[in-house]
C-alpha cells in the first residue's frame, strides 16, 4: 500500500452545522437516544447488505453474520458500536456525516423553528439519527468500510461536533462501520455494562438482528483479569422480527416497544392490527395507527411521504414502500413480509406488480377495519385520531372511489344540531334523524367554523328545522366536490340552486318576486356588470342579503385559497339574492340620491361576499363608502 494521505479537514454544510448545534444544546434530557439511533443505522446496513448480497453473494464474503456490538471501555471513557453491515466508501461517508445528501437535516431545522420546542422524536424521524452521538460525546469517530472493497480502501472520519471534521484513508480489515464515542465529562452512567443492556432491551429489543455485548464479569474474577481476556459476547435484544411471532405470544407492550424503533416515536401508538394472510398468496402485515402525527408526515406533506417497511421472506427490501398504501393513509407505520414476491423485486416492479396490488387492497382493509373498532370500542380515542388525521383521510374521498362510502363513514363534521366547532356529526347520525320528507344530505363549506355557522345561508334551514353540516375545513370543499351521495342520499350545498319549495312556499316565493320588481330592476341597473342576476331569495329571513351559486360553481372561499397558490380559476359573476323585507332593502328603495343608492347596493353585494368568503376587490373603497354612508 502507498503512504496514507494527510488527513484532510472540511467544514461541515451551515445546516448540517445547524443541526448539530440543535442536537447538543437542546436534547439534554433525551441523552439516551443516542444508542436508539446509532443502532437503528447499524441495523439498516445490515439489511442493506442483506439485500444487495440477494444478487451479489460475494458481499458476504469473509464474516458472513450479519450483527451489531455494542461494548464499553471505562479506561478511555468510550462506547463502541460496531455492525457488519454494508459499511461506506469515501463519498458515501462525505454525504452522509459531512452535508446535505436529503432533506432530512432541512426538514429538521424547519421541524424546530419558530415555537417548535426540541423534540427527542425529530431525531430519527427526519433521518438525522447519528448526530445524537454528540449529547454525550465530545469526540466521534467513524471507521468503516463497504462490503465488497479491500481493507485498505476503508475511511476514517473524525469530528468533535464543532463545525468541522477530518477524513482519511484508514486500514479496515474487515467491512461494515465502527463508531466510537469519546464521551463528554459527566456521562460516565452510560459506560455501565447493565445501562447499555437496558437501553437495548428498551428500544432495540426488536431489531431482527442480533445485538452482542459483553459477557458479564463471573463471579470472583478481578476487573485486571476481565481487562486481559479477549471478551466473550452475548445476545442483549430479542434478534427476532416480532411479527413472525404468533399474536398470542406478543404482549402489548412488546407491540409498543416495536412502534417506538419503528416510528422514532415516544407516543404509544393508537392502535395496531397484526394479521397473517395464507393460501395462494400468503403475506404477514403489523400495521399502527399513530396517536399524533409523525412529524416528518407534517413537515414532508404529500410529496415526500414515509411508507410501510417491506420484507421479502423476511429479507429487507426497502424502508419506505409507497405502492403498499394510498397516500391518503401515509401516516401509517408497518411493516409487510411477503411470501410470494421475488427477492430481487425493484421499486419499478413493485409499481407494476399483481400480487402487490391484492397486498396493497388487504392493508387498505386493515386499516380501516382499525380506524371502525377504534370508533367503536374507544370514542375518545377516536376523536383525537380524527383530529390528527381527519383531514389526511378526506383525501381518500377523491383519491379512492372504491373506498369512498367506508372512508365517508368515519368522518365528522360540526353541524346546526351540535354545539361549537368540536361536536362531531357523522353522516349515519345525520341521515338518521333527517327530518319527514328532507330527501338529501344538506351542507355548508366556509373558510373556519363561524364562517360557517355564521352563514346566512343557513337561515331558512334553521327555520324549518332541517339539519346542516358545517363544513369548515380548508379541505372539505374539494373533498366534498367528490362526495356526490351517501347511502343514497344526494349531498347539496344550501348555497347552489334552487331550494326545494312545496306548493304553497312556491306560491309565496312567486308573490315576493313580483311584488319586489321594481327593486330587483333598481339593483341590477345599480350594481350593472358586477353581478350575474339579483333575485329574491327562500334562503334567508333575518339578513338583507347573500351569494347564489349555480350547482358546479366553486365557492368563493375555495376559489380565493385556489387563486392564492397561483391556480388558474374561471371568474364567475355572482347571483345575488335579497330578502325585500330588510330594512336595508326598503332604504334602498326609497332612497332618491342615486349616488347613496349607489353606495348602498354595492355595500349590500359586498357584506353578501364577505360572508361568502370572498376577497373584497378594493378595500379602501370600501372603507371610503362606509364612511360616506355613516357620515
Amino acid at each position: 500500500m502507498t503512504t496514507a494521505a494527510a488527513p484532510q479537514t472540511r467544514p461541515f454544510e451551515a445546516e448540517v452545522a445547524q443541526v448539530l448545534h440543535l442536537v447538543t444544546h437542546s436534547l439534554y434530557s433525551h441523552k439516551e437516544i443516542f444508542l436508539r439511533e446509532l443502532v437503528s443505522n447499524a441495523s439498516d446496513a445490515c439489511d442493506k447488505l442483506r439485500f444487495e448480497a440477494i444478487a451479489s453473494p460475494e458481499l458476504l464474503a469473509g464474516e458472513g453474520e450479519l450483527r451489531i456490538e455494542v461494548g464499553s471501555d471505562k479506561a478511555a471513557r468510550t462506547i463502541t458500536l460496531r455492525d457488519t453491515g454494508i459499511g461506506m466508501d469515501r463519498d458515501e461517508v462525505v454525504a452522509n456525516l459531512g452535508s446535505i445528501a436529503s432533506p432530512g437535516p432541512r426538514r429538521f431545522l424547519e421541524a424546530m423553528s419558530g415555537e417548535q420546542k426540541a423534540d427527542a422524536r425529530l431525531i430519527g424521524q427526519f433521518g438525522v439519527g447519528f448526530y445524537s452521538a454528540f449529547v454525550v460525546a465530545d469526540r466521534v469517530t467513524v471507521l468503516t468500510r463497504r462490503a465488497g472493497a479491500p481493507a485498505e480502501a476503508g475511511v476514517k472520519w473524525e469530528s468533535d461536533g464543532r463545525g468541522e471534521y477530518t477524513l482519511e484513508e484508514a486500514l479496515v480489515p474487515e467491512r461494515g462501520t465502527t463508531v466510537i464515542l469519546h464521551l463528554k465529562p459527566g456521562e460516565d452512567e452510560f459506560l455501565d455494562d447493565w445501562k447499555l443492556r437496558s437501553l437495548i432491551r428498551a428500544y432495540s429489543d426488536h431489531v431482527a438482528f442480533p445485538i452482542r455485548v459483553p459477557k458479564r464479569a463471573a463471579a470472583g474474577k478481578d476487573d485486571e483479569t476481565q481487562a486481559d481476556a479477549a471478551p466473550e459476547w452475548e445476545t442483549a435484544n430479542d434478534a427476532s422480527a416480532l411479527w413472525t411471532k404468533p399474536k398470542s405470544e406478543i404482549p402489548d407492550e412488546d407491540y409498543r416497544r416495536f412502534y417506538a424503533s419503528l416510528g422514532h416515536d415516544f407516543n404509544a401508538p393508537a392502535a395496531w392490527t397484526h394479521n397473517r394472510v395464507e393460501g395462494s398468496q400468503s403475506f404477514t402485515t403489523l400495521l399502527y395507527l399513530p396517536a399524533q402525527p409523525p412529524l416528518d408526515v407534517l413537515m414532508g406533506g404529500r410529496d415526500e411521504r414515509k411508507g410501510l417497511k417491506l420484507y421479502i421472506k423476511r429479507v429487507f427490501i426497502m424502508d419506505a414502500a409507497q405502492e403498499l398504501l394510498p397516500n391518503y393513509l401515509r401516516f401509517v407505520r408497518g411493516v409487510v413480509d411477503a411470501d410470494d414476491l421475488p427477492l430481487n423485486v425493484s421499486r419499478e416492479i413493485l409499481q407494476h406488480n399483481r400480487q402487490l396490488e391484492r397486498i396493497k387492497g388487504a392493508c387498505v382493509k386493515r386499516v380501516l377495519d382499525l380506524v371502525e373498532k377504534l370508533s367503536r370500542d374507544a370514542p375518545e380515542a377516536f376523536a383525537a385520531f380524527l383530529k390528527a388525521f381527519g383531514n389526511t383521510l378526506k383525501e381518500g374521498i377523491v383519491e379512492d372511489a372504491g373506498n369512498r362510502e367506508r372512508i365517508a363513514k368515519l368522518l365528522r363534521f360540526a353541524s346546526t344540531k351540535g354545539e361549537g366547532a368540536a361536536q362531531a356529526v357523522s353522516l349515519d347520525d345525520y341521515v338518521g334523524r333527517m327530518a319527514a320528507g328532507q330527501d338529501a344530505i344538506w351542507y355548508v363549506t366556509a373558510d373556519g367554523h363561524k364562517a360557517a355557522a355564521g352563514s346566512p345561508q343557513l337561515e331558512a334551514f334553521k327555520a324549518r328545522g332541517i339539519e346542516v353540516l358545517l363544513m369548515s375545513d380548508r379541505i372539505d370543499a374539494w373533498m366534498v366536490g367528490h362526495l356526490h351521495e351517501y347511502a343514497g342520499k344526494p349531498l347539496r350545498h344550501v348555497a347552489k340552486g334552487e331550494l326545494p319549495l312545496d306548493g304553497a312556499e312556491k306560491k309565496r316565493q312567486e308573490d315576493a318576486a313580483k311584488a319586489a320588481a321594481p327593486l330587483l330592476d333598481r339593483l341590477g341597473a345599480l350594481l350593472g356588470e358586477r353581478v350575474e342576476q339579483v333575485r329574491v331569495s327562500a334562503r334567508l329571513t333575518d339578513s338583507p342579503s347573500c351569494l347564489a351559486l349555480a350547482e358546479h360553481e366553486m365557492a368563493p372561499h375555495l376559489a380565493h385559497l385556489l387563486r392564492e397558490a397561483g391556480q388558474a380559476v374561471p371568474e364567475n359573476r355572482p347571483t345575488l339574492e335579497i330578502n325585500p323585507q330588510h330594512p336595508l332593502l326598503r332604504r334602498i328603495e326609497d332612497e332618491t340620491d342615486e349616488a347613496r343608492a349607489a353606495d348602498l347596493a354595492t355595500l349590500l353585494l359586498e357584506q353578501a361576499e364577505l360572508t361568502a368568503g370572498a376577497p373584497l376587490a378594493d378595500p379602501a373603497a370600501f372603507v371610503q363608502r362606509i364612511n360616506r354612508l355613516l357620515g
